[in-house]
C-alpha cells in the first residue's frame, strides 16, 4: 500500500483510535510566529530547553511546533491537558507516557513532520525529502544489506534517488519500531526498495517468518518526500490526517 499526498483528509471532530487502527498525521512545520507563540507555553521546560540549544532559529521553530503538536494530539486522544503530558525516556531516546496504551512515533524533514498513533504496539514512522546523494551508492553498500545493494545496483539512474529513500525510509521506520535506533544494524534486515514494489519487510537476521510478522506502509505525504510506517502485526486500518484542519 502507497498512501499519497492526496489520500491525507480532514479529521472527525471527536477522535477515536479502535484497537487495530493506525493514525498518522502530516503537520506542516513552519508558520507564522502567532502559531509559534501558542505553541511555545505548551512544552515543558526540557522541551524548551533543547529548543533554546538550536543554532538555527528555523531549527527551532520546527522542533517546538513538532513537540507542541504532538502534546495537542496526545491530549486530544487521553482528554487530557497537553501541558499536563509526561514523557518517560527509553535508552536510545524514544519517548513514551507511562501506564497507556497509546503508542506514538514522530518524524520531521523539510518542514514537514509526520506522527503516528496506535494502540498497544510500537510504532515507527520516518519522513525524509528526497534529493539527489552524490554518495548514494557509497551509503548503500555501507548501510544496506548486501541483497538491498544488488537491487539498488542493478537499478536505472533515473530510479536511484526513489529506490534509495524507500530503502531507507522503511529500514529507518522499522529500527524505530523497535526502539533500538542505529544501535541495530541496518544490513542485518532486508527490505523491499524498487520504485513501484509494494513495501515489505522481506527477512529479520535472516528470518523470513519474523519480518512476515511485521506490516510495512509506504507513504507519499507531499512531493518531494517519502516516509514509511513500520508496526508489529497484520491487518492495520490506516487513516490520514491533516493537522491544519484541528489547529
Amino acid at each position: 500500500m502507497v498512501i499519497n499526498f492526496s489520500d491525507w483528509q480532514t479529521p472527525p471532530t471527536t477522535l477515536e483510535l479502535p484497537p487495530g487502527h493506525l493514525h498518522i498525521w502530516r503537520v506542516p512545520q513552519d508558520v507564522d510566529e502567532a502559531a509559534l507563540a501558542r505553541y511555545w507555553p505548551i512544552l515543558a521546560a526540557d522541551e524548551q530547553a533543547r529548543a533554546n540549544r538550536f543554532h538555527f532559529a528555523r531549527d527551532k521553530n520546527r522542533y517546538v511546533v513538532a513537540r507542541a503538536v504532538l502534546r495537542l494530539l496526545i491530549g486530544r486522544y487521553l482528554s487530557r491537558p497537553p501541558e499536563q503530558i509526561s514523557f518517560t525516556y527509553s535508552e536510545y531516546d524514544k519517548p513514551s507516557i507511562p501506564g497507556q496504551r497509546l503508542q506514538f512515533n514522530v518524524s520531521h524533514s523539510g518542514g514537514l513532520a509526520l506522527i503516528a498513533f496506535c494502540l498497544d504496539a510500537e510504532v515507527g514512522i520516518d519522513v525524509e525529502q528526497k534529493r539527489p546523494l552524490i554518495d548514494a551508492d557509497q551509503i548503500a553498500e555501507r548501510f544496506f544489506s548486501a541483497a538491498e545493494v544488488a537491487v539498488f545496483k542493478s537499478l536505472p539512474q533515473e530510479q536511484r534517488v526513489e529506490a534509495f529513500f524507500n530503502c531507507w525510509t522503511r529500514k529507518e521506520a522499522y529500527i524505530k519500531a523497535i526502539g533500538e535506533g542505529l544501535s541495530c544494524p541496518l544490513d542485518v534486515f532486508d527490505v523491499t526498495l524498487a520504485p513501484g514494489e509494494p513495501a515489505w519487510l522481506l527477512r529479520i537476521r535472516g528470518s523470513e517468518a519474523a519480518a512476515a510478522e511485521w506490516s510495512l506502509f509506504s507513504l507519499e505525504p507531499a512531493e518531494g518526500f517519502g516516509a514509511a510506517v513500520a508496526i508489529p502485526g497484520r491487518n492495520w486500518q490506516l487513516s490520514c490526517w491533516d493537522w491544519p484542519s484541528v489547529n
